[in-house]
Parts: structure tokens; sequence; C-alpha cells
């Protein structure tokens, strides 16, 4: 169902069994998958593609341009995968030419009132962001990462699979799969141990805990650890998390010796 208050432009490309509530804007090089729906007073504009069963709540604005002075006007995209949720006042904004000219996001995600995704992101999929929580540009994020409320995160930052930045904090550095991070400045403190459960095995929980006790107490670099760790291990997880800390290009925060486990 289509309101009559809505405003579609021509070129605009609408799936089957889509639902658009009074005064949506959709824009000319917008595309919305099947089955999804978009409440009322809901914005997207550029080159926004939406997958399957998404459905947008009140207010929020998709695909308008990123808030970055380079940008000038040229084509790029903003492309959501299947099944997210987009609570009321959210602003994703679409790529740059200097970062790949798209922002990407998932499937399965929940993005509650007023988060922020910057430009060129690359989010996975089935994570949380909770309100308020806002993405600086070129941020890339795994999947089942959740994000406290009120918690920004400065460009440039990787967070990995399965890890958890708590409410109010403030991150700066790169955030490995599966640690528990808070603070203002955040730093690693444990391991996300209930999301570890939902996703991983208990070998592989075990697997993760032991190198994470090795890696934090300060005995040797995170680097030698994590190349031995790359040359001797052949669990796929863990030879993630040595890659992951391998590539960090912002640094890891953490004190020697406080990992709580």
């Amino acid at each position: 169902m289509i309101a009559s208050t809505a405003v579609i432009k021509s070129g605009a490309k609408i799936g089957k069994n889509v639902d658009i509530g009074d005064f949506c804007v959709i824009g000319e090089n917008v595309v919305i998958g099947d089955n999804c729906k978009l409440y009322n007073n809901v914005t997207l504009l550029g080159n926004t593609t939406l997958g399957s069963g998404n459905t947008i709540f009140p207010y929020a604005v998709l695909g308008t341009p990123p808030q970055d002075l380079k940008y000038k006007g040229e084509e790029t995209a903003l492309i959501l995968g299947d099944n997210n949720l987009v609570r009321e006042h959210c602003m994703f904004n679409p790529g740059t030419l200097g970062g790949g000219a798209k922002t990407v996001i998932g499937s399965g995600n929940l993005f509650m009132a007023y988060v922020h995704i910057a430009h060129d992101c690359i989010v996975g999929n089935n994570n949380i962001l909770a309100n308020n929580a806002t993405l600086g540009g070129h941020i890339t994020i795994e999947n089942h990462v959740n994000i406290g409320g009120m918690t920004p995160v400065h460009q440039f930052v990787k967070i990995g699979e399965g890890a958890m930045i708590a409410g109010a904090s403030a991150l700066a550095q790169d955030i490995p799969p599966y640690c528990l991070a808070e603070g203002n400045r955040a730093k690693i403190v444990g391991l996300n141990k209930f999301r570890m459960r939902k996703i991983l095995s208990r070998e592989q929980i075990d697997s993760i805990s032991s190198l994470y006790k090795r890696l934090f107490s300060g005995k040797q670099s995170l680097q030698e650890i994590a190349s031995l760790e790359l040359e001797t291990n052949p669990m796929e997880e863990i030879r993630h998390i040595c890659t992951f800390i391998l590539e960090s290009t912002r640094g890891i925060p953490f004190k020697r010796g406080e990992l709580d486990d």
C-alpha cells in the first residue's frame, strides 16, 4: 500500500508488497525491495538500494549527501541488505569517491533511534546499534556486534566479529573479535562471553579465551603472538583474530595485564 500523500519520483523502483506511509519522499534513483515497510515521513534519496523485508520507522533519512567537505556531488551509493530494522530519526549517508564510493550495510541489523552511519562505512550482519550510536566515516563493523547507546566511533575504526562496545563510551581504536570494551577513551576490559556462547562452540570459546590471556598478559607484543598463532594454529576463529590484529591501523586499546576473564 502506498499512501496518497507519499512523494515518489519518476524512476524509483518499488518491489512487491511494499508499504509506504504518509509524507514519505522517495527519490528517482531509489530501489526498494519486496516486502519492505516505510512508516510515515521517511526520506530515501540518492542512489539508495534496500533489499527485501526492511522496516524503516518515521523520520529516518537515508541517502542524503555525506557530511564530508570533500564530497562535490559525485555519484555514490548507499546499499542495505535484507530484514533490517531502522528506527526513528536514523541517518545513513552514501559513500565518497575517496572511500570506495559506497556505504554498505548487511542484513538482520537493528539500528535504534538516532543512529548515524556516515560515509563509506561497511556494516555486516546481525548487529545491534543502540540509541544515538554514531559511526564516523570509513568504519568497518563485522557481524554480531553490539554498540551501546550514546557511543561515538572514530573514523577508520574497525570492530571485529562478536565484539561489544559499552554505552556512553568513546571508541578511537580497533576492537578485535569477541572483545568487550568500555570507557572514554574505550579500552578492552574482557571478552563478550554472552555473544560468544550464542555463536561459538565450547571448544572455540576455550581456545579464544586462552589466546586472549596470552595476548594481554604483557609478556609479548600482540604482533608477535598473532604472527606465531598464524603459523601454527589452524582454527578459523583464531586465525581471524590474529589477522585482525596484524592488519590494525589504529592500534588495539588495552592496558597490559588488565583483561578481565
